[in-house]
């Protein structure tokens, strides 16, 4: 039977129950206002109180209203027809629902259970299989989509029967699986599963040893992210924290693209909505949305809401990852989800860390994160979640504590420069701040010089040395005066300079210039250090700056002309000449 229980205390959006029964942490329960039910989770129970989280808006609620629990965590519907979906924390169906809002006590269904899917089997009766198993296929839009065994179930089951190949809905049964007791088990496409629980059904775990291409220069060159790694990307508003992830899901390898909105303002939402449909996949022409999924909640919104946002990504992340495919989760902003766990923690009136975050932040931030990750499944096959938050510390403080406890949980390191963003240098992302932990990894290492060029991170130290010794003589320079350092100095700085506005800087508009695969990069990268290495003999620090002015502005156009076309070889022709090499 169900536990029950009655409102005894409400403050804002949590309220206390007094149940009868067992209740669990984190279970779902549903509070009768009037004939409406409203959903709310227990974040706490002491002895026979419960506090819960209400997902909604609490106006109305009183005293005595009555409270029947789930016995279950919040769930997350899975199955064909997420991808080209908007979603809200709770996985309400934004696309489908009626009007503007919805109403409260109003649960949208998250798939379309009367869409027909052409169904092709992958397994026979009499084979032995397991959670997260492959049962057949179906075509989600252009991509194969892999019907599982569900991930609750639990050891070693047998195929008794599977449907044939054929027109079937969603919610028909396809296949009857036999556990070891002998018990039949129907399966569906659909399936249900916790979003606070991480899917398992896969046999390690591995180091990440490839890299992800996103086509942003200032990432793949300098501070590279593994496929299956964390990165985070802080700085303080108007930087292009979303401009990036965006240009990173339009031009990134990845397979899948699920995008988290977590207590964005509702004007960027609407941005979301807007131009997300609208940007084209540039590695098939096709629209990114086809195989995008977005989870969004306002700032506006109930925190248990925001807070479920994140979650309820990283579940839908995990069910394409166990299909054995490459996806990418980005998450805006991740701040937003720290703050909705404050709100909680100050509400349920815990002891308060730095800030008054909680004092746990940093375990619930690194718990997350390591969601992330390559498998290796059942099969043989892999499969990955590359996982890219935004933080918005206030001020551009990056000392806060959000930031900070990233930091311990990401592997790189983004950091977006005011400074940069002011003087219209985009991606603002500071290169000597930056950093990617993937790069002391021997085999990400060992995969660049085998794929890119054997000598390619020993071109990308000595461009990273160049860009921070350009920027102590800039602050040199600042301080002296150019009459005040040697010319060599002028030079050094010049060459630092070379490589920000040719590698670093790029046009997310221009349809060249917007994404860079890893060729163009090298080839790029290596002009360039070929034109930092040359001896110059400038007598005056004009004259230094002159002739480098020129070769950026040759370079630049270099940047925006087809890689290896007929502009291309005459802008190369020219700097050759410039630079008196043959």
């Amino acid at each position: 039977m169900k536990s029950t229980g009655i409102v005894t205390g409400i403050v804002s959006n949590l309220v206390t129950i007094d149940f009868t029964g067992h209740v669990a942490e984190n279970e779902i329960c549903y509070i009768d206002l009037n004939g409406v039910k409203l959903m709310a989770e227990v974040i706490k129970v002491n002895g026979n109180h419960a506090f819960v989280q209400v997902y909604e808006s609490t106006r109305g609620l009183k005293i005595g209203n009555t409270v029947e629990f789930e016995g279950h965590m919040l769930e997350v519907t899975l199955g064909p027809g997420l991808l080209s979906s908007i979603y809200d924390g709770l996985q309400n169906n934004l696309t489908t629902m009626e009007g503007v809002y919805l109403k409260r006590g109003e649960y949208t269904p998250a798939l379309d259970l009367g869409k027909e899917w052409d169904f092709t089997p992958m397994a026979k009766a009499g084979d032995k299989v397991q959670a997260s198993d492959w049962l057949g296929e179906v075509k989600e839009g252009w991509l194969p989509h892999k019907i599982m065994v569900p991930f609750s179930f639990k050891g070693n089951f047998k195929v008794k029967s599977i449907v044939p190949a054929g027109t079937y809905k969603a919610s028909d049964k396809i296949a009857v699986l036999t556990n070891e007791k002998g018990d039949d088990r129907e399966v569906s496409m659909i399936q249900k599963w916790p979003v606070k629980v991480a899917v398992g059904g896969y046999v390690e775990k591995p180091r990440p040893s490839r890299v992800l291409e996103t086509g942003v220069r200032t990432i793949d060159t300098l501070n590279p992210i593994a496929e299956g790694g964390t990165g985070f990307i802080p700085g303080p508003f108007g930087c292009g924290k979303t401009v990036l992830q965006h240009a990173i899901a339009q031009h990134s390898d990845a397979e899948i693209i699920v995008m988290a909105a977590c207590g964005e303002r509702a004007n960027e939402v609407v941005e979301i909505f807007t131009e997300f449909p609208q940007l084209i996949d540039s590695h098939t022409g096709r629209k990114l949305m086809e195989r995008t999924t977005i989870v969004c909640n306002t700032s506006n919104m109930p925190v248990a809401a925001r807070e479920a946002s994140v979650y309820t990504a990283m579940t839908i992340c995990e069910y394409y990852r166990q299909m054995g495919m490459k996806v990418l989760l980005l998450a805006d902003s991740t701040s937003r989800w720290a703050q909705a766990l404050r709100e909680m923690s100050n509400r349920m009136e815990e002891l308060p860390g730095a800030d008054a975050f909680p004092v746990d932040l940093s375990a619930i931030i690194s718990n997350f994160y390591a969601r992330a990750g390559i498998v290796t499944l059942h099969n043989g096959k892999s499969g990955s979640i590359t996982f890219i938050g935004t933080v918005s510390p206030a001020g551009g403080n990056l000392k806060e504590p959000v930031t900070e406890s990233t930091k311990k949980a990401a592997r790189c390191f983004y950091a977006l420069s005011q400074s940069r963003a002011d003087k219209k240098r985009y991606p603002s992302v500071d290169p000597v701040d930056s950093y990617s932990k993937y790069l002391e990894y021997p085999e990400v290492c060992e995969y660049l010089d085998t794929k890119v060029d054997k000598e390619w991170t020993e071109k990308v130290n000595h461009a990273k040395t160049i860009i921070r010794r350009g920027k102590e003589i800039y602050e040199q320079i600042n301080i002296l005066g150019d009459d005040g350092v040697p010319i060599s100095y002028h030079e050094m700085y010049w060459k630092s300079e070379l490589i920000d506005f040719v590698i670093l800087q790029q046009d997310a508009f221009d349809p060249i210039d917007s994404t860079t695969p890893m060729e163009r990069q090298e080839y790029m990268l290596s002009l360039v250090l070929e034109v930092c290495d040359k001896k110059y003999d400038f007598k005056t620090f004009e004259e230094c700056s002159s002739k480098f002015k020129e070769i950026i502005n040759l370079m630049r156009q270099m940047n925006y002309s087809e890689f290896k076309g007929e502009d291309f070889n005459k802008f190369q022709a020219q700097l050759y000449k410039m630079i008196g090499n043959e």
